[in-house]
């Protein structure tokens, strides 16, 4: 138990306590011998206080201060013993406080009352709202949400081309989200004004041409065109190099390729454009160009997608700061931006360039689908690809609009529930499902609180998001404007975007914090394609090893790896037949409709998991963030490492304080467990100390040695740069490989970064300095 110790007179030398957390200790201390002092004090002073004239008028005492201590003792130890008895009874009938993984249900009884205020006491029971169990909650949520509702919202974005970020449809649909967000009476509606700036397409067509031969022929100007792109004229030699991986980049080096001065080619798929674009530009590539590679034949041949260069997210030209307006900031960019031109071009215009090109074939593992596919042009070659971008800058205003269902409890803590809001096209999959989805959540929850007695004891806010398209620009300037306070009180991160994208698989991305609760909800949602099972069905007992990272072009990435705080994000895919439209202009409801037939029990079951997770996190007493597994997750890396104990030796070097680091971790978690193994639940001060301490898990992952501004994502398991736990495994593999392409001094500094990063965030998991363990 944890005791709050109220200070009395002294007695003795021992202060003495008579609230109810510490009777036990009472009863087992010197309390007890407090009290038999006290009975023999009072014989004393009886003896030496009584005035001489009784002595005389009355007979000699026959031990009767002897008698009355004993009958004192007696009486004060049944007093006590009655109390706990009844005490221990009251709180074993109250106190159900079980957590049921296997989400069963039959033991998830917190009730979502509290039965005793902050100062411990027991309160007066008095007739009030019902009482609600997880289970009923549960169910509740399933009743309340509605496919008819879901396939409303999403039709109202229908018949429109285009909900370009800071434009007028998407400022349209900023104000009607705000006012049914005001319709079902949410405690506060308000939004956030970010003056962000964009690139836009210029006044004329961005152009591909080939040269050859001294004349020019153009292949294609398509209206899409990629945000952040540098604006001019480039001509080089076309490469292909598949997906624009590293590994890619790899093969052409050990081939002798050169790329220097080229225009690089890829296809859409694997990473991100930004970090296609990156790897080019690291190659000393002069342009880029993508197309997509559908694998369902002709119908997309002619699709140009929409995309943008920018390898990171936020405003490119405030890093680090939020870009209100009444901030100045002297002329500075982020270094993710590409400094090249970069196009995206259809699948019938790469054709052609292939068809120019009269080099290598392509290996067999990146033809493609396209007839005649090749690596380059040969040496006695002189074509060339022509490449002009006239994309321009613009200053636009964005607003995210925010509800809040405040807590009752702890209203200063909550869940973000989230979903981007504009798209460059229609955007029914890519904007229109989680906008969905996002104002249905809003209107059940909303109606659960008014009308159904439920009162979660903390918040739960509703965010529609700007700017998505150009790299979660909306999310990440919210959380740059308040990242001094967020990361102490936002404590998990739903993202609602592209959730149903066709029906066989399920991809999910998330914090190891939240594997535990994903795990338990997968349990007691129905799968939507097959009625008489449930989602946990479809991913299996060890669904954790096909966790998907998450990418620089999901709004979660910001939250989890510039915030630190621990995010979820999920949705149905064909994982062997993926959704290609995003991004384009036929990202149309018909299209996605005729890619799975089942889209609104989709949307319905994808709802479900949001809501139950936000409401789970937001009913029990503990927080249901299971800080366990990253002890896992470190162990796990550990092993990856021991084979490059006797390379790192060789260079002088140890990696045992990076060892030591993860056992301190590991037992800081286990003295965590045992904290509130043995707290007392219904104590909100406790409850709400140890909640703080499992809220900080993920924050404390972010390297607190490097700048935010320099190195905004640092955390080390999700993060970019060289301090990530992957840098530093991905350079002691190098070390293996070839000693000398090491830099020593760089992976000094990576194992140091890893080392008291993991330790910092033991000592904070451990809570107090001097509980702290110093095994370093």
């Amino acid at each position: 138990l944890f005791h709050h110790m109220t200070a009395f007179p002294q007695f003795g030398g021992e202060p003495t306590s008579y609230t109810r957390f510490s009777i036990a200790r009472q009863m087992d201390g010197d309390n007890s011998h407090v009290e038999m002092k006290l009975a023999a004090d009072e014989e004393e002073g009886g003896e030496i206080g009584r005035p001489d004239h009784l002595h005389a008028s009355m007979p000699p005492p026959r031990r009767n201060g002897k008698n009355l201590c004993f009958i004192i003792m007696a009486a004060v130890l049944l007093l006590l013993i009655g109390f706990l008895i009844g005490y221990l009874s009251y709180r074993g009938r109250m106190q159900r406080v079980n957590r049921c993984l296997d989400g069963s249900g039959n033991c998830e009884m917190t009730p979502t009352a509290s039965y005793f205020s902050d100062d411990g006491t027991e309160e007066e029971e008095v007739p009030g709202p019902r009482i609600l169990y997880w289970p009923d909650l549960r169910n509740m949520l399933t009743a309340k949400l509605s496919a008819s509702r879901l396939e409303n919202n999403l039709r109202q974005r229908e018949g429109k081309n285009s909900f370009e970020a800071g434009k007028t449809e998407d400022e349209n649909n900023a104000r009607r989200i705000h006012d049914q967000f005001t319709s079902f009476r949410l405690d506060d509606v308000w939004n956030d004004e970010h003056y962000v700036r964009l690139q836009d397409k210029g006044s004329s067509n961005n152009q591909v041409s080939i040269i050859e031969n001294g004349r020019e022929e153009l292949l294609e100007s398509p209206d899409a065109y990629v945000a952040y792109s540098k604006s001019g004229t480039v001509t080089g030699k076309p490469i292909y190099v598949n997906y624009g991986q590293k590994e890619d980049f790899q093969k052409l080096r050990n081939v002798g390729i050169p790329m220097e001065g080229t225009i690089i080619i890829f296809r859409a798929g694997k990473i991100t454009l930004a970090e296609k674009v990156a790897n080019a530009r690291k190659e000393g590539a002069v342009g880029a160009l993508m197309y997509l590679d559908p694998s369902n034949g002709k119908k997309a041949d002619s699709y140009v997608p929409f995309g943008h260069a920018h390898l990171g997210t936020g405003d490119p030209f405030t890093p680090g700061f939020p870009s209100f307006n009444h901030t100045q900031f002297p002329p500075v960019e982020s270094s993710g931006l590409p400094h090249i031109p970069v196009q995206t071009i259809s699948r019938e215009t790469a054709a052609k360039l292939f068809g120019k090109m009269d080099g290598e074939k392509c290996l067999q593992e990146w033809t493609s689908g396209i007839v005649g596919c090749k690596v380059t042009v040969s040496s006695s070659s002189n074509m060339t690809v022509k490449l002009t971008v006239n994309n321009i800058m613009v200053d636009r205003k964005i607003l995210n609009i925010f509800g809040v269902i405040k807590g009752f409890e702890e209203p200063d803590r909550y869940v973000v529930i989230g979903a981007q809001r504009d798209s460059w096209g229609p955007g029914a999959a890519k904007a229109g499902v989680g906008t969905a989805i996002l104002l249905e959540l809003a209107q059940v929850i909303s109606d659960m609180v008014k009308n159904d007695d439920y009162k979660p004891r903390r918040s739960i806010i509703f965010a529609s998001w700007s700017a998505g398209e150009y790299g979660a620009v909306g999310a990440t300037e919210w959380l740059e404007g308040y990242s001094t306070t967020l990361h102490a009180k936002a404590f998990t991160y739903i993202n609602l975007d592209t959730a149903v994208l066709g029906s066989r698989h399920l991809k999910i991305s998330a914090s190891p914090l939240l594997y535990s609760l994903l795990e338990a909800t997968m349990k007691r949602v129905k799968d939507p394609v097959n009625d008489s099972r449930y989602l946990y069905s479809r991913v299996g007992s060890d669904w954790i090893k096909r966790v998907v990272p998450l990418d620089l072009d999901n709004a979660a990435f910001p939250f989890l790896a510039y915030s630190g705080i621990p995010v979820v994000s999920f949705g149905f895919y064909d994982e062997d037949d993926e959704y290609f439209l995003l991004g384009t202009t036929m990202d149309t409801l018909a299209n996605l409709k005729e890619k799975t037939d089942k889209l609104y029990p989709l949307m319905l079951s994808a709802a479900e998991v949001a809501g139950q997770i936000a409401l789970r996190l937001t009913h029990d007493h503990e927080l249901f963030l299971d800080f366990d597994r990253y002890s896992e997750e470190l162990l796990s890396f550990q092993e990856k490492l021991w084979h490059f104990d006797s390379h790192v030796k060789a260079l002088g070097l140890t990696l045992n304080w990076l060892y030591f680091a993860r056992g301190d971790f590991q037992r800081a978690a286990d003295a965590l467990r045992r904290d509130i193994a043995n707290s007392d639940r219904e104590n909100r001060i406790v409850r709400r100390a140890l909640n703080d301490r499992m809220m900080k898990v993920e924050y404390d992952f972010l390297s607190p040695y490097l700048s935010p501004k320099d190195t905004p994502f640092r955390h080390i398991f999700f993060g970019r740069g060289s301090h990530t736990l992957q840098s530093l495994l991905e350079n002691l593999e190098q070390l293996a490989v070839n000693k000398t392409s090491v830099d020593v001094n760089e992976l000094k500094e990576q194992l140091a970064l890893a080392t008291w990063t993991i330790k910092g965030a033991a000592n904070a998991l451990v809570g107090d300095i001097w509980n702290t363990d110093n095994e370093i």
